[in-house]
């Protein structure tokens, strides 16, 4: 017999899921985040991040049509959504937006999930060991 992935409660448990609550989706959300000095830039994406005041990481993602039709831009969505869902636990309480470049178009998500993880890091990483490592 198949073990489910929920609880008792019909609930997922919170480690492996995407909720509302950790999606940013106002406008005023991602504006607050245009004018960040945090950016990590990286082979088809730039994540620009910021400090929020929950407890936890929230994701945005834009995907403008310089990247592909409405079928890639869905992928390259799903993609960054699915390493977000998989490694949100391990970050920081950060507003990110990833911004998606056109080499995303071509990228696997082998390729895709390689780039997020390494901006991932990045951002879990302290300004003063930043500093001291510039």
């Amino acid at each position: 017999m198949q073990q489910s992935n929920y609880l008792a409660g019909g609930t997922v448990p919170a480690i492996k899921t995407y909720p509302p609550t950790a999606r940013l989706r106002k406008r005023a959300e991602f504006l607050r985040l245009k004018d960040s000095v945090r950016k990590f830039a990286s082979r088809g994406i730039l994540v620009v991040w910021q400090a929020n005041d929950l407890a936890h990481a929230r994701l945005g993602v834009t995907v403008s049509k310089k990247v592909g039709c409405a079928v890639t831009r869905n992928r390259v969505k799903r993609f960054v959504r699915e390493t977000f869902r998989n490694n949100r636990l391990l970050l920081p309480a950060v507003d990110l937006n990833v911004i998606a470049r056109s080499e995303a178009a071509a990228m696997d998500f082998h390729a895709l999930q390689q780039e997020l993880l390494k901006a991932f890091r990045h951002i879990g990483v302290s300004a003063c060991s930043q500093e001291s490592h510039s």
